[in-house]
């Protein structure tokens, strides 16, 4: 019975793998051409001074919607009667996390709606290119990831690498 179960769980760990790596490759292979991420992107929630620009940045640009706590708008996977979702939290609850750092900066830079690839996709998620410059979106991704629970920041950092290393 233990062996049946230990198989189990080695073939969904490697199904998982594989299910992300095909991800990424498609996530790569999806994005606009005209828009190259800064060097090599690097969050950086342990610089004090990114992190105090990545905060004025958010209050001014992302609370609103996101909320003051990261905590989102109310019922944020349910989409509303225009079909549009509302904005999700940005604090571990949410999905922000599941994203790697690549994928964060072009959802703000270019807004989900261009970045999603799909004829006719809405969203609320304003486009920030012209209005923010790169290194304030990468301030203030590297606030909000300063804001999640270590445990989920190095699952976080683990997405990262796995993206990286192309699978």
């Amino acid at each position: 019975m233990a062996v049946n179960r230990r198989s189990k769980l080695l073939w969904a760990a490697v199904l998982g793998a594989v299910l992300a790596g095909t991800g990424a490759a498609v996530w790569r292979s999806l994005q606009p051409a005209d828009v190259r991420t800064p060097g090599a992107l690097d969050l950086r929630p342990e610089d004090p001074k990114v992190l105090a620009v990545g905060q004025q940045v958010y209050v001014a640009h992302c609370a609103a919607c996101h909320g003051a706590k990261l905590e989102g708008q109310p019922d944020w996977k349910q989409r509303r009667p225009n079909g549009r979702l509302p904005a999700p939290p940005h604090d571990e609850t949410g999905h922000t996390w599941h994203h790697p750092d690549e994928q964060l900066f072009r959802m703000t830079k270019l807004g989900v709606a261009r970045i999603a690839g799909i004829q006719g996709y809405e969203s609320d998620m304003p486009a920030f290119e012209g209005v923010l410059s790169d290194e304030q979106i990468v301030a203030v991704l590297s606030w909000i990831k300063a804001q999640w629970p270590d445990a989920v920041r190095l699952q976080h950092n683990a997405i990262n690498r796995r993206v990286r290393a192309g699978y």
